[in-house]
């Protein structure tokens, strides 16, 4: 989730996931991949660059957890570690 701002001044949050592209028309105009708009007062590049730090904060963060620390864990069960990722091999 990124924070921007509304055109009339008002803060919200938005899940960047969803967003489809931005234009600028003057305006910063973001749109969503179910059709929906926003025209926020930030650039487009502020816009990218808050997407870029949440989504970088979230690989950054995941170098942190361990599976004990979600809640997930069977304590009866043998340990479990998370595999690191691996290359899927385009060979056929």
């Amino acid at each position: 989730m990124i924070a921007l701002t509304r055109i009339s001044g008002q803060p919200f949050v938005l899940n960047c996931d969803l967003i489809e592209r931005i234009d600028c028309t003057p305006d910063t105009v973001v749109s969503l991949v179910d059709g929906k708009k926003y025209v926020v007062l930030e650039s487009s590049a502020d816009v990218a660059a808050a997407i870029r730090l949440y989504r970088s904060e979230i690989i950054a963060l995941s170098h942190h957890l361990q599976p004990e620390g979600l809640g997930l864990v069977d304590h009866d069960a043998p340990p479990v570690h998370l595999s690191p990722v691996t290359a899927i091999s385009r060979e056929l």
